[in-house]
């Protein structure tokens, strides 16, 4: 059953954002913008002053995807642990400009990599958001075959998270892309099940499986949107909430 207006969401303690490595790359076509990470580490920051427990995974696309140096004839599961290693780097810059406006931060990695961030423990990684530090996950499930998206859903699923929030460069779920179609419609509210027979693209089947199975809504959202993060959270702005 889907709608364009949608409900507004519940006010969550605890929620996972999700955004792509791109999210980093600001107007540039590589790497990381450090002003853009400024910026969504500002976002984090204006969430986290609310009260909320604020977990974060970040892709790795902007240096390097597993599935394209796939493509390239690399083979599958080393150009997937680049990937993971690209998403390292990635949280330990979103770590710098977290803590560069005085936040705790944690970096934990799926992959053992002591001397640069924290092995994953789920207690010890619970007792973080418990002392109100923020915790970004990296390296992806450490496995791989498993996208960030999936990793993300996990994760949520494993520290109890209300919702995951999936920033992306729209305010929403669409019928069709709205950048290449001006009659695109946007989703108040779609279920998994029309998400994954429509491949509506909100995050990879697998992921959007996992969440189903668990009940765990899926809120998309701008990125770009100033403020928008913290604006959901208080139960306005505009995105689309994926849910049973």
């Amino acid at each position: 059953m889907t709608n364009l207006q949608g409900a507004a969401p519940a006010h969550y303690g605890r929620v996972m954002l999700k955004i792509s490595g791109e999210a980093l790359m600001g107007d540039q076509g590589y790497g990381l913008h450090p002003p853009t990470v400024a910026r969504i580490a500002d976002e984090v920051e204006s969430v986290q002053k609310m009260g909320v427990e604020v977990c974060m995974v970040i892709g790795g696309g902007n240096i390097f995807r597993g599935l394209q140096g796939s493509a390239q004839g690399m083979e599958r599961t080393t150009a997937d642990y680049m990937g993971m290693l690209a998403t390292v780097m990635n949280a330990l810059a979103m770590q710098s400009a977290l803590e560069a406006k005085g936040l705790h931060c944690r970096v934990i990695s799926a992959i053992r990599m002591d001397e640069v961030c924290e092995p994953y423990i789920r207690r010890r990684a619970i007792r973080h958001l418990e002392k109100k530090r923020i915790v970004i996950f990296a390296a992806g499930t450490g496995n791989p075959y498993f996208t960030t998206d999936t990793a993300a859903t996990l994760r949520a699923n494993e520290m109890n998270c209300e919702a995951i929030f999936k920033g992306t460069k729209v305010d929403g779920v669409y019928d069709k892309d709205p950048k290449k179609h001006g009659d695109a419609k946007r989703y108040g509210e779609v279920s998994y099940d029309e998400v994954l027979q429509k491949h509506l693209g909100v995050m990879d089947a697998s992921a959007i499986a996992l969440a189903r199975d668990n009940r765990l809504p899926i809120i998309v959202f701008s990125l770009d949107e100033p403020g928008g993060f913290r604006t959901i959270l208080e139960g306005n702005g505009t995105y689309t909430r994926v849910h049973n």
